[in-house]
């Protein structure tokens, strides 16, 4: 009989984790797509592979149980890997990946995006508005709180104008 009780409870534990909310991540060309059925702001979430930061950002600011609500409802979300090879094709422009050296470059669309007073540091975080024009680019980590904080404003505003 223990066992059942044990076995019934761990079903229940595995069963609560598994719906967890996930973020929705959407590629650029899904973004377009759904954009024209409804349009929504776009967050985008510049990172490589290598950085630290982008990988704590990524776990805790978008594993975030409010940030991902938040974004799932008000935001497409979109995350580019500023290294990616794959061309990548958004408002009728092909982006390419450009080798800057022997094992390394960048995609032009991370460069496109992220570049702030032509330097990019990652992880970067983007905002464009429904006209997929940059509202926001915000480089370094940011944390959960100010992540919500960023986000509320801009919708704020959304709701001002």
């Amino acid at each position: 009989m223990k066992k059942y009780i044990i076995f019934i409870i761990l079903f229940i534990c595995f069963t609560i984790q598994s719906q967890e909310k996930e973020l929705n991540v959407f590629s650029f060309e899904e973004t377009e797509i759904l954009h024209q059925q409804k349009p929504k702001p776009v967050v985008i979430f510049i990172y490589t592979d290598w950085c630290k930061f982008c990988y704590a950002m990524e776990k805790n600011t978008f594993g975030n149980k409010e940030i991902i609500e938040i974004l799932n409802k008000n935001f497409y979300f979109i995350k580019l890997n500023a290294e990616e090879k794959k061309d990548i094709l958004f408002l009728n422009n092909t982006f390419k990946y450009k080798p800057t050296g022997k094992n390394t470059g960048i995609h032009q669309l991370a460069n496109e995006l992220a570049s702030i007073k032509n330097k990019i540091s990652y992880p970067t975080s983007i905002i464009l508005n429904s006209k997929f024009e940059i509202e926001l680019q915000k480089s370094g980590y940011i944390n959960s709180k100010k992540m919500k904080s960023i986000i509320n404003r801009y919708m704020k505003s959304l709701s001002l104008n």
